[in-house]
């Protein structure tokens, strides 16, 4: 499959082969090449990771692949969207000249695949200690996945940069973590989140699922965060003030928050007020059966 669209040219790959060996073409090129991983339902937001790839790197290699081992047996795999065809013609209308990386699930899981981590057979990746808290706490197996999966997708693309976007803060710190840890010879850049410009609501493959009426409430989270920004700007650091900035916005709009935290950026953990080194100020919520995630950063930069 390949698409252009108002100047851009997009090829599709579907095998590690098939990556390698463009991957071979570049480097033979003397080429960088940018990395932006995805689970597809393309939006603004990835959309901008592509353009900040496309800005520091000689060619842009985007994959598209919805990872059953970071969803649970109970959480949305099937109805996650799968828009390929879409996904294509939005990256053609960019105007760059992009490579798609669209795995079949037995290309990235040669062994097979469980959503039941008991069930699944083969070799995964954890980065225990950033891993459990936040999202960890609701979702113990998610960054298994997350990091299983992307340091399948790091090996096959042997790019320079990957680029991430600041909403999924954790999963940025855990991989970092990973790249050290695991010594990748790749930079991770953090771009800032992507929100819709009236409402501020950050952008998510997920908001598709918002029925009008709780599109209208979902913004209340990130009014909360900018209060709390606010207050810290104020010198405010406590705790206590600046999660109850964020509930008494959520609040209002009856949101059914599942938790807000302030973090530390070293190892994420609870901390009682913001430190020379800054915290993340995040959390979760649930809009009927969509679950939906944000953040601010008080005092650093990732």
């Amino acid at each position: 499959m390949s698409a252009t669209d108002g100047g851009g040219a997009v090829a599709v790959l579907h095998t590690v082969a098939e990556v390698r060996a463009w991957r071979e073409e570049q480097r033979s090129q003397g080429r960088t090449v940018g990395f932006v991983p995805t689970m597809g339902a393309l939006h603004a937001g990835h959309l901008g990771l592509v353009a900040a790839a496309g800005e520091e790197t000689d060619a842009v290699l985007v994959s598209i692949f919805v990872n059953p081992a970071q969803f649970a047996p109970h959480e949305d795999l099937d109805r996650y969207p799968r828009t390929l065809a879409d996904d294509v013609r939005k990256l053609a209308a960019t105007g760059r000249a992009v490579t798609v990386f669209a795995p079949a699930v037995s290309e990235m899981y040669p062994r097979g695949i469980s959503t039941t981590v008991a069930a699944q057979r083969g070799t995964f990746v954890e980065v225990r200690g950033l891993s459990e808290p936040l999202e960890g706490g609701t979702r113990p197996h998610f960054f298994r996945g997350v990091a299983t999966v992307v340091a399948k997708l790091f090996h096959i693309a042997g790019a320079d940069v990957a680029f991430f976007g600041q909403k999924d803060v954790q999963q940025c710190c855990v991989l970092r973590a990973m790249v050290d840890d695991l010594f990748f010879p790749l930079a991770i850049r953090v771009v800032p989140t992507a929100r819709d410009p009236d409402s501020g609501l950050a952008l998510s493959s997920r908001n598709v699922y918002l029925t009008a009426e709780q599109r209208a409430r979902a913004p209340a989270f990130y009014r909360g965060l900018c209060r709390a920004r606010d207050l810290f700007a104020s010198g405010v650091v406590a705790r206590d003030e600046l999660l109850a900035a964020v509930r008494d916005e959520a609040a209002q709009a009856q949101l059914d928050i599942e938790y807000v935290c302030l973090s530390s950026p070293d190892d994420l953990a609870e901390v009682q007020e913001v430190g020379p080194g800054g915290a993340i100020l995040s959390g979760a919520w649930r809009m009927g059966s969509t679950r939906l995630i944000d953040n601010i950063l008080l005092g650093f930069e990732l």
